[in-house]
């Protein structure tokens, strides 16, 4: 984006920053064998962004966060597929049982973390994640994944619209082109999230971790 596109959101009041709360949760967004094979569904800096995602990971779940994956898994016989597979037929191989519907090895879910199945792009979208993370008292929504254009987008706008402050992790999102990858995280942080890199992510949830553990000192 040119200054002077930059510069027309700053003028009608965009981009304005909704901070961090004091409740956090990870979303990771279809990080998947089949978004991760360049010659399936995969390519660009998908990789990259599975990568960086692993230490963003860790450090939620040394801090104990709330931590969700999704996948999409349509039905073996295609019964629950819609429009969306008719734009991109190939999705529907994604079922319940394929290697490519399966979270990728290295960020594999440990018990109690949430695996979201959808149909659709948005992580929210017919499945009960908002209810999870209003259980859990979540205020937050930190969020990683691919692609950034598609299924990132889609629950980064749903995210905002439940009332969540939304956090995307700029390094931890992909696409398989990386002109759209661009465009949607500029799209994004003027309108609907916060964008922060993977270490500065982290580095604010240690410091209000360490501001909620009571002193030892007497």
């Amino acid at each position: 984006m040119t200054l002077s596109e930059l510069e027309i959101y700053q003028k009608q009041g965009f981009g304005n920053s909704s901070g961090m709360g004091q409740h956090p949760a990870l979303l990771i967004v279809d990080f998947v064998n089949g978004f991760a094979d360049p010659d399936q569904f995969g390519g660009g800096n998908i990789g990259e962004a599975i990568e960086n995602t692993r230490g963003l990971l860790a450090a939620a779940r040394t801090l104990d966060l709330p931590v969700a994956f999704t996948r999409v898994v349509y039905a073996e016989d295609g019964s629950d597929a819609g429009v969306f597979t008719l734009k991109a037929p190939p999705l529907k191989q994604l079922t319940e049982a394929s290697f490519s519907s399966q979270i990728v090895d290295q960020l594999k879910p440990r018990d109690g973390e949430y695996i979201v199945r959808k149909t659709q792009p948005s992580a929210f979208f017919g499945t009960n994640l908002t209810a999870w993370y209003v259980a859990r008292g979540v205020d937050t929504v930190v969020v990683t994944g691919c692609t950034t254009s598609g299924c990132v987008r889609a629950s980064v706008i749903d995210s905002m619209s439940y009332n969540f402050r939304t956090v995307v992790a700029s390094d931890c999102v992909g696409d398989r082109a990386l002109g759209p990858h661009e465009a949607n995280l500029f799209d994004m942080e003027q309108k609907y999230a916060d964008l922060m890199t993977s270490s500065e992510i982290i580095a604010v949830l240690q410091e209000r971790v360490l501001a909620k553990t009571p002193s030892t000192h007497r």
